[in-house]
């Protein structure tokens, strides 16, 4: 895809990030690209690396990241990109340890050796390769990437690329069980190129609609960035501008200033970050004006978007625009390169799996509960397995070869399947009350905190052989202040927790949803909220701020007895 564009547009713009103290945009067109990809590639063939040398990256999303990505390719080195949590927010690194034993690298990259440093030093990098761009980290022998990109490509690299099959491992994507030690999930370059196939087949481009281009946040180790976003807009002959930015509180300015200067064609995030965006957006006209000026679609992952959250986008959308704009979303994992469905037509309803991409057959078994199903899949974008984990390769699959994804859906309308699917959870969290009643925790998790907002940010569902549905609360503090008058930060987070305004908020929101819930196991009876944030060292969230229920709640096993015994801190819900 980068020789087709570099051949057909060498001049436009691929590839833009800020850099230095100025934080000016550091610019990359497509001519440019492919002839450090080459240069790269063949400094990677000179020094052996190839399907049994991977390579490993450890830093967020940058241009030489980018590069490297497309240049192990290239040399048929599998490229293993590791989450940025793992070497800088950790303290005892040992996810990193344990992927860079799974994996066996010959070669290390980091953007900044020094802000790396301490995580190298965790690791045996005896006869490995190390690549740093900016500074190298101290006491250690590293290269410096401008060797790279300086070597001058010769024939062996288009020989290298001759010999990439369907089968070649383009991709190792980590992705964590509920264990919390992170998998390698191969990604060979069919399931890459079949993925993006098929999702531009899902959408109607118009030859004088203008080449895409993307302000993206998104992480490239993790397969909705890196699959999805990125090798994307890559096949569209897009242009990307990274996004420093991040959807958490202090580091959403950089976003909104981004947005003050490009003006993207389509734009995707977490809902998380479109609640930023809706106020950022309500409270700013001209950054309004701005952001809407070129947009045709929004997309949308990772968690489901609330119902009023996509109203308020709507009315802005409609504001500057004229128009309602096409609000999109897709179904799958990182065992799915990453996307087997997708919602490709115009639906005011959130929460929707859509209908399976061409090419994909999607196996519906059911779960004893009327109309819900346990949702499987086949086809060509499913990955052959687990990086050196035939245990659990081999439990991935059922009798007939379908992957089994671990999520619930039914039919929007059981009479016309056309409508396609709506999201009900996930079976492997799924419990039972004493009861017998079965809670659906995705289903109840996003009803619960969407009532109580803006005090949960995220929560963890308990109640397995218990009487009653609790919640352990993650608090989105800065909006417990708001609520408390104490945006001067007066108040200790126990206080904070305890004042009589966000105990309110929380028991209003989540008695109204109690009252509109048919039955025990949408209803939650108490919720302690929690100072600790969640651990990444606890295998509790991911990079990209997904929470793991069956880890927090082992490894808060104490708070849950405390939520269940009642008493100080344990709100009461009617």
């Amino acid at each position: 895809l980068l020789a087709k564009w570099a051949a057909e547009v060498p001049d436009r713009l691929w590839l833009a990030q800020r850099r230095g103290p100025d934080r000016e945009w550091l610019k990359l067109t497509y001519g440019e690209a492919k002839k450090q990809v080459d240069a790269v590639t063949q400094a990677l063939l000179d020094r052996g690396f190839g399907p049994d040398r991977p390579v490993m990256i450890l830093s967020s999303n940058s241009i030489e990241f980018a590069l490297l990505t497309l240049a192990a390719m290239q040399a048929r080195a599998p490229v293993a990109p590791v989450s940025p949590a793992y070497s800088v927010m950790s303290q005892d690194h040992a996810k990193l340890k344990y992927v860079f034993d799974l994996v066996k690298p010959g070669l290390v990259f980091v953007q900044n050796g020094e802000i790396y440093a301490r995580a190298l030093a965790a690791l045996n990098l005896e006869g490995v390769l190390l690549v740093h761009v900016d500074k190298a980290p101290p006491q250690m022998q590293s290269l410096p990437w401008s060797e790279l990109v300086a070597t001058k490509a010769m024939d062996a690299v288009a020989q290298s690329v001759a010999r990439i099959e369907p089968r070649t491992v383009g991709k190792f994507l980590f992705t964590s069980g509920s264990t919390g030690m992170p998998k390698a999930v191969i990604n060979t370059q069919e399931m890459m190129c079949a993925n993006v196939a098929m999702m531009s087949m899902a959408r109607i481009r118009k030859p004088t609609d203008p080449s895409p281009v993307m302000l993206d946040w998104l992480p490239w180790n993790h397969t909705m960035g890196g699959n999805a976003t990125f090798q994307g807009n890559l096949n569209e002959g897009g242009t990307t501008w990274i996004d420093d930015g991040k959807p958490l509180p202090g580091l959403f300015e950089e976003t909104l200033r981004n947005l003050r200067e490009v003006s993207p064609t389509s734009f995707s995030n977490v809902p998380a970050g479109y609640a930023m965006l809706a106020t950022a957006l309500e409270k700013d006209e001209s950054l309004a004006r701005r952001f809407f000026k070129n947009i045709n679609v929004l997309s949308y992952g990772g968690a489901t978007l609330p119902q009023d959250l996509y109203e308020r986008m709507e009315v802005l959308a409609v504001k500057h625009t004229g128009y309602r704009l096409p609000f999109v979303t897709g179904w799958g994992s990182t065992e799915t390169a990453p996307t087997a469905t997708s919602v490709h037509w115009a639906s005011d309803r959130v929460g929707l799996v859509g209908l399976p991409y061409p090419g994909v057959q999607l196996k519906m078994v059911p779960t004893g509960e009327e109309g819900r199903y346990e949702l499987r899949l086949r086809s060509v974008i499913v990955t052959p397995g687990y990086h050196k984990q035939p245990g659990l390769t081999a439990q991935m699959f059922d009798e007939e070869g379908y992957y089994r994804i671990g999520d619930a859906g039914r039919f929007v309308d059981p009479q016309d399947p056309s409508q396609g699917l709506i999201f009900d959870g996930r079976v492997v969290e799924d419990f039972k009350l004493t009861t017998g009643t079965f809670v659906l925790v995705g289903t109840l998790r996003t009803t619960a905190i969407a009532a109580a907002t803006p005090v949960l940010q995220d929560a963890v569902v308990c109640g397995q052989d218990r009487d009653y549905v609790g919640l352990l609360g993650f608090p989105n503090v800065a909006a417990c202040r708001r609520l408390a008058d104490d945006e001067g930060a007066k108040l200790t987070t126990a206080e904070l927790l305890a004042h009589p305004a966000v105990v309110g908020a929380v028991k209003t929101g989540l008695a109204k949803m109690n009252a509109e819930s048919r039955g025990s196991s949408m209803r939650v009876k108490r919720v302690l909220l929690m100072e600790e944030p969640p651990q990444v060292d606890g295998h509790e969230i991911t990079d990209k701020g997904y929470i793991n229920q069956r880890a927090t709640l082992e490894r808060r096993k104490a708070l849950v007895e405390k939520l269940y015994a009642g008493g100080d801190g344990v709100i009461e819900i009617a």
